[in-house]
């Protein structure tokens, strides 16, 4: 009768990997536009990398040189930061639509913090690297970019 076909069809979900899959591809920054990250998947877990980012602060040092230079660990401050790993880790979790538990690396401070990720009602991608605790936490905003 009508009335399971309106059941049925609002119980309907997207296949699990359809969902989780959409935070895959690159992200430009969207308030500063500074910054394009990919995200990509291997295995069950989520991570992204700087594929771009602006480097007119400094025309003597082209993006493709600098390097990794606040990291903690001396013997990784020659790391380029272009294809450096940013995000690791991440997982999606169906029930709270939003892939979690993952670590988000602040290469201008050489820092790392616990991340999580979602997407808006409007399509964004919002990070946030948090200490310990959500509350403690920064977003970031992210428009899906070619």
């Amino acid at each position: 009768d009508f009335f399971s076909i309106i059941v049925s069809m609002t119980s309907f979900k997207t296949p699990k990997s359809l969902s989780e899959d959409k935070i895959l591809g690159k992200w430009i920054a969207h308030e500063d536009k500074n910054l394009i990250v990919q995200v990509y998947k291997c295995g069950t877990e989520f991570k992204a990398k700087i594929v771009w980012f602006d480097d007119t602060d400094d025309k003597t040092r082209p993006m493709a040189t600098r390097c990794d230079n606040k990291n903690p660990d001396k013997n990784l401050r020659s790391r380029k930061l272009l294809g450096l790993e940013v995000l690791t880790g991440l997982t999606y979790n169906a029930d709270d639509e939003e892939w979690q538990d993952g670590h988000i690396y602040d290469p201008s401070s050489g820092k790392q913090y616990c991340a999580k990720a979602w997407l808006t009602t409007e399509g964004m991608l919002k990070v946030r690297g948090y200490w310990r605790f959500e509350v403690f936490g920064q977003n970031m905003c992210f428009t899906k970019t070619n």
